[in-house]
This record gives structure tokens, sequence and C-alpha cells, in this order.
């Protein structure tokens, strides 16, 4: 009875042993669980913390001056175009073309005391002697084939900054190359129409008395707008806008000469059939020629862009080290 009982308690003791051990395991597991679900967490939001750090650092640091994907595909333009100030300077040049076209739409007749000393050999010559040596050659020249002619290549120079518009650099910035040609357009346009309107200049053919031109179109009021070639200047200007357009777009490209070369033959060539078929005499054509090849030239060269390759602009964000700033950032583009 004695072995039974003791038998009895060592059972006892044995199971009360075996249920704390699975007691303390089942907790050290479960610990363990809660422990590793908590690192876990915690590595969680450490995770989450580092990502809307490096969030609010992007937006920090955002540049407004940074370009896109797309915009990286596209050139970077030489020139800066300002609707308020290029569209009040280019209105202004149209409504003073159109005034310049009224003046010499209300330009008198040659008077008939004027229209004496053209019908008559020996006043007429005196004229002629008052012209200055460079244009005495000139006076009395007539030539309507010539005439037709000069409207050719006057034509055709309007759509050479067109042509342009196939190269890569320039398509890129189409509204802005277009924008300024008509700014040059409408610049040439108002000095000229407004000068032809007030100043009186008797034309070649006015002098001519064979016969060959009619005293109606030697003395009508067209005839009295020598001063100066507004042909010239008009292509002058079209043609010296697109080499000028063309060499600040790529100022690497190879073959600029040629294009520069065209671009001051094919006014020459309306000069001189401006000449030829009596309509101005050579200072004229000069003139019109360095007024309209200066604008083409000028007005993109105003609207160049100043200090292009260096970009200034605010900045925050997070260093290294953990460590928040404010302040501005320098960029330079080589």
């Amino acid at each position: 009875m004695r072995k039974i009982t003791i038998l009895f308690a060592l059972l006892v003791q044995v199971s009360i042993f075996a249920q704390q051990t699975n007691f303390n395991s089942t907790n050290s597991f479960n610990n363990q669980t809660v422990s590793l679900n908590d690192q876990e967490t915690d590595s969680d939001d450490l995770n989450t913390d580092d990502q809307n750090s490096q969030n609010t650092s992007s937006v920090l640091n955002f540049n407004p001056n940074e370009k896109t994907v797309f915009e990286t595909q596209r050139s970077n333009s030489p020139y800066e175009w300002k609707w308020v100030r290029d569209g009040i300077w280019t209105g202004a040049a149209l409504g003073a073309s159109a005034y310049g076209l009224i003046l010499i739409k209300n330009k008198d007749d040659l008077s008939l005391a004027e229209r004496e000393k053209f019908l008559n050999e020996e006043s007429l010559q005196k004229e002629i002697d008052k012209i200055n040596f460079l244009d005495q050659w000139v006076a009395g020249k007539h030539n309507e084939d010539a005439n037709a002619i000069s409207d050719i290549p006057f034509a055709l120079s309007f759509a050479a900054p067109f042509a342009f518009l196939f190269d890569d650099e320039i398509n890129d910035h189409t509204g802005q190359y277009v924008g300024l040609y008509i700014e040059s357009l409408a610049t040439t346009a108002a000095i000229y129409t407004i000068t032809a309107g007030l100043v009186n200049r008797s034309r070649p053919y006015v002098y001519d008395n064979s016969g060959d031109t009619s005293e109606d179109r030697r003395f009508k009021n067209n005839g009295q707008r020598s001063f100066y070639s507004g042909h010239v200047a008009a292509t002058a200007t079209a043609t010296f806008f697109a080499a000028k357009a063309y060499s600040d777009f790529n100022p690497d490209a190879s073959g600029k000469v040629w294009i520069w070369t065209g671009a001051a033959v094919l006014p020459a060539s309306v000069g001189v059939l401006r000449m030829e078929a009596g309509q101005h005499f050579l200072t004229d054509v000069l003139l019109g020629y360095v007024l309209g090849a200066g604008t083409g030239i000028l007005v993109p060269e105003l609207h160049k862009k100043k200090m292009e390759n260096i970009d200034i602009y605010p900045s925050s964000g997070t260093s290294f080290n953990g460590d928040s700033y404010n302040g501005m950032a320098f960029r330079y583009t080589f």
C-alpha cells in the first residue's frame, strides 16, 4: 500500500512538472512571436517613415525649371518670346504699316509746274544733272519685263523662312519662330510705308521722255515713291531672318556660309531688277537692303536669351545626415 502511494505521488509530481514545462514553452513561444511581430511592425514603420521622408524631400526639392521627360526630347530655343511685349510691338508695327499705306494712297500726283520740267528736254537734263553720281546712270530706265520678273524672287523670299521649319531644331519651336518672323516683317513694313508716304522722290522711269512710258504713269503719285525700295527691304528681311534664326538654332551646323550667301544674293538680285525696271535708284536699293537685312538680323538677336545656361532656384530637403536644409540652388549647364 505504501509503494502504491509513493508511486502515485511521483506520477503527480511528474504530471505537474510536465504541465509547467508545457506552459513555460507556450509562453516562451508566444513571447517570441509577439517580439517578432513587434520587430516587423517597427521595421514596417521605419520603412514607411523613410518612404514618407523621401517623398517629402522630393516634393521640397521640386524644381519648376527642371524638364520633364517629354520636354527633354525638345531642343532648347535660343530665343524668348513674351506675349505682352511682343504682342504690343507687333500690333504697333502693323498699325503703323496701315497708317503708312494711308499716307501712300493720299500722296499727291506731280503738279503741273513739276511736270513741265520733265517734258522739256533741256529742263529734263537739268533735273538729271541734279541727281547724285551714284544714281544718275539709272535715270530714264524703264523695263516692264524686269519689273514683272522682280516680283518672282520677291515672292519666293517670303517662303524662305518656312522652308527651315523642316529643321528639327526649329520645328520644335514653330510658334515662336513664326511669331518672330511676323514681327520682323511688320517692323520692316512700318518703316517702309511711313517713309514712302512722307518722302517724295521721282522714280527713274519718270525721267524717260522717249515716249515709251506714258505721261499718266510718269506723273501719278506712284511715280513719287522711289525712296526707298520696299521690295528689296522686305526680301532682305525674310532671307536674313531665315539665315540668322537657322544659325542661332544650329550654331555648330556646317554649310551655314551657303545659307548666308543665299540670303545676301536674293535681295541683291531683286535690287538689280528693280533698277533695270526703272523703279528705284541705286541708293534706294542700298538703303532698302541695309534696313531690311538689319531688321531681319536684329529682331531675332534682341530676343536671344540671356545667361541661358544658368539656373538659380529655391531648394529644400534632407541631407544624408538627416539634417533639414533650406537655400538657393545654382546650376550651370555646360
